[in-house]
C-alpha cells in the first residue's frame, strides 16, 4: 500500500496532526517580525547638526537654536547634514532677508563635526540614532537589511541541504536556537558590525525554520487536507505582519523590540524536541527502526494502538517502494538548463521570483517614505495580503496560473510607476497605490510556489524550487541597495521597482499553462509539453503528486 494509506492507518487527521501543525505554525508568526524588523529598529528620526558649543551660553528655545545653526535647503526645509560654520545670530531678527541666508548657505557651511541632534518623537531609540547612521553613513541602514537577506540566502542553501542529510527535526531545533541566540545578540550589540553579524545569523535561522517547518507539516498530513493546512499556515505569516506592528507600537526601544521578537524562540527550541521526524525521510534514509517507532508513537497519540502494533519493516518498505525507486536517480541544477524547454522555463521562473521578491521588499522595507505613521502603514500592508491571496487563489483556479502570475506582476509594476507621477502632498493616493502594489506582489508570491511546483518535473523539482528560491533571495538582497540611488535621481528606485515586475510579467506569458494538466514526472515530460505532445503521466497519480509537492513551501515570503 502507498505511504498515504499507512498514514491513514495510524491516524492522518487526529490529535497528533492538530498539535503538530499548531506548534509548528506558531513560530511562523514571528518570522514576519524578523523580516520586517528593520522598518522599526532602523527608523530614521528627524535629525540636524548639533549646535555649536557657545550657543549654550544663551537662553534660546529649540526652534531658535535651529534657526541660528541649521540652514534651509531649496525647498525651505532644514538641512540634515550641514550647519553654519558659526552661529548666525542675526537670523533671529525677523527682518533678516532670505537673500542673505541663501548667501550663507553657499559660502559658510560645514558638515556636522559635533554630531547630530535627533527628534525621537514616536520612538525612544533606533540603531540610526545610536550609531549615527545618517548623512555619509546613511547607506549602512540599507546594508543592514542586505546583510540579513544574505543570511536568508546562505541559510536556504546550507540548512536546506543539511536537512536532506541529517533530517528536518534536528535542523529545525538548531534553527530555533540560532534565531534565539542571534536575535538576543542583536539586541545587545555594542556596534553596528556586531549587529549585522547577529542579523546575518537570524537570516540563516529564518531559512532553516521556514524550510523544515513546512516540510514537517506536509509530510505528516494526508493529501486531502494539505491545501487547507498550507493555506492556514501561510496566513500565519500574514497575521505575523499585523502582530509585528502591534509589538512595535508598544515597544518603542529597538533593543527591547529585537529581544521581544527573538526570545520566544527559546521556548520554541525547548518544545521542538517533541516533534517527530518525518517517517518518509527516515525510510528514504533507510532508518526503518526509527520510522516505525515514530509511526507507532503517532498511532498511540491518535488512539490507534492496535493499528500501530501491526506496522513492521516489511509494511513500511512496501509503502515506500515507489518513492525509494524514484530517489535513486542523480540530477543536478545543471539539468535545469540542458534542454530548450527546461532552460527557457527556468529562466522565466527565475525572473518572476527575482522581481517579485525585489519589488515586494523594496516596498515593504521603506514605509517612512509615504509620510504616514509607519505603525499604521505596516498594519495596512499586512492586512492587504489577506484579500490579495484570496483573489489570486480564485483566479488561479478559474482563469489559470499563467494569466494570474503575469497579471499580478504587471498590475503591481503599473501601480508603482503611477505612484511616481503622484505629487508628494497627495499622501492618501500614494499610500493607496503602494498598498495595491504590495497586495499584488503578495499574490504573485502566492502564485509562484504553486505554479513553479507544477512546472518542474518530479525528478528535479527540489533542485528547481531551490534555484528559483535562491533568485528570490538575491532580489531581496538587492532591493534595499537600490534605494540609495534616490540620492542622485529621486525617481530612479520607483522606476526600477515598477519596471522589474512588468518585464517579468511579460516573461511569465511564455510559460506553459498548468491548470488541469497532469504533473510532469521527467524532463522528457516537460519537453513533450513544450512541443505540444501529450505527457504519459497518469492524471490520478499527477493530482496526488501535485498537491504534495506544490504546497511544500506555499505562501512563505
Amino acid at each position: 500500500m502507498p505511504f498515504g494509506d499507512l498514514l491513514e492507518q495510524v491516524g492522518s487527521t487526529g490529535r497528533f496532526q492538530i498539535l503538530h501543525v499548531t506548534l509548528l505554525s506558531i513560530p511562523v508568526l514571528l518570522m514576519a517580525s524578523h523580516n520586517l524588523l528593520q522598518n522599526f529598529v532602523a527608523a530614521v528620526p528627524p535629525h540636524y547638526c548639533s549646535a555649536h558649543a557657545n550657543i549654550s551660553q544663551r537662553q534660546l528655545s529649540p526652534q531658535e537654536i535651529l534657526t541660528v545653526t541649521v540652514p534651509l535647503d531649496q525647498t525651505g526645509k532644514r538641512q540634515s547634514c550641514r550647519r553654519y560654520v558659526a552661529p548666525q545670530w542675526h537670523l533671529l531678527d525677523t527682518n533678516a532677508t532670505l537673500k542673505y541666508q541663501e548667501e550663507l548657505d553657499d559660502i559658510s557651511l560645514q558638515e556636522c563635526t559635533d554630531g547630530w541632534s535627533y527628534n525621537m518623537t514616536g520612538m525612544t531609540s533606533s540603531i540610526i540614532a545610536e550609531w549615527d547612521l545618517v548623512c555619509d553613513l546613511r547607506s549602512l541602514k540599507q546594508m543592514g537589511q542586505t546583510v540579513y537577506m544574505g543570511g536568508v540566502l546562505v541559510g536556504s542553501i546550507v540548512l536546506g541541504s543539511l536537512a536532506d542529510k541529517f533530517g528536518r527535526r534536528i535542523l529545525l531545533i538548531i534553527s530555533h536556537l540560532l534565531m534565539a541566540v542571534a536575535g538576543t545578540g542583536a539586541a545587545f550589540s555594542t556596534s553596528f558590525p556586531i549587529f549585522c553579524l547577529c542579523r546575518f545569523g537570524c537570516g540563516m535561522a529564518l531559512s532553516g525554520i521556514g524550510l523544515n517547518t513546512f516540510s514537517l507539516i506536509v509530510e505528516w498530513i494526508p493529501t486531502r487536507v494539505r491545501t487547507g493546512v498550507g493555506t492556514i499556515t501561510g496566513y500565519c505569516y500574514t497575521v505575523g505582519q499585523l502582530l509585528q506592528a502591534a509589538i512595535a507600537y508598544f515597544i518603542r526601544d529597538w533593543r527591547w523590540l529585537t529581544l521581544a521578537v527573538s526570545s520566544p524562540f527559546y521556548i520554541f527550541f525547548i518544545y521542538s524536541w517533541w516533534f517527530h521526524e518525518s517517517s518518509r525521510w527516515l525510510v528514504l534514509s533507510q532508518n526503518y527502526d526509527k520510522a516505525i517507532k515514530n509511526l507507532k508513537s503517532v498511532a498511540k497519540i491518535n488512539g490507534r494502538h492496535k493499528e500501530g502494533d501491526k506496522i513492521d519493516i516489511n509494511m513500511v518498505q512496501e509503502s515506500m517502494k515507489k518513492e525509494m525507486s524514484c530517489s535513486q536517480g542523480s540530477y543536478t541544477v545543471i539539468d535545469l538548463f540542458r534542454t530548450p524547454t527546461m532552460r527557457s522555463m527556468t529562466i522565466c521562473l527565475g525572473a518572476v521570483w527575482l522581481s517579485t521578491s525585489f519589488a515586494y521588499y523594496g516596498l515593504a522595507m521603506d514605509l517612512q517614505k509615504f509620510g504616514v505613521d509607519f505603525y499604521l502603514i505596516q498594519v495596512i500592508f499586512g492586512a492587504v495580503d489577506i484579500p490579495a491571496k484570496v483573489v489570486i487563489s480564485l483566479t488561479m483556479s478559474f482563469i489559470g496560473r499563467r494569466p494570474s502570475q503575469s497579471g499580478a506582476l504587471i498590475i503591481a509594476g503599473i501601480t508603482v510607476l503611477i505612484n511616481l507621477m503622484v505629487p508628494q502632498e497627495h499622501q492618501m493616493l500614494r499610500t493607496s497605490l503602494a498598498v495595491m502594489g504590495k497586495g499584488c506582489l503578495a499574490a504573485s508570491f502566492n502564485c509562484c510556489y504553486l505554479y513553479s511546483g507544477e512546472l518542474f518535473p518530479t525528478i528535479i523539482r527540489q533542485n528547481g524550487m531551490g534555484m528559483v528560491s535562491m533568485t528570490a533571495r538575491v532580489g531581496a538582497m538587492v532591493a534595499p541597495m537600490v534605494l540609495l540611488s534616490s540620492d542622485y535621481i529621486p525617481w530612479l528606485p520607483g522606476l526600477i521597482y515598477g519596471g522589474a515586475p512588468i518585464i517579468s510579467g511579460v516573461a511569465a506569458m511564455f510559460l506553459p499553462e498548468t491548470l488541469g494538466s497532469p504533473l510532469p514526472d521527467t524532463i522528457q515530460d516537460v519537453e513533450d509539453r513544450g512541443s505540444g505532445r501529450v505527457s504519459k503521466t497518469q492524471p490520478k497519480q499527477a493530482a496526488a503528486m501535485q498537491d504534495t509537492e506544490a504546497n511544500l513551501l506555499k505562501q512563505v515570503v
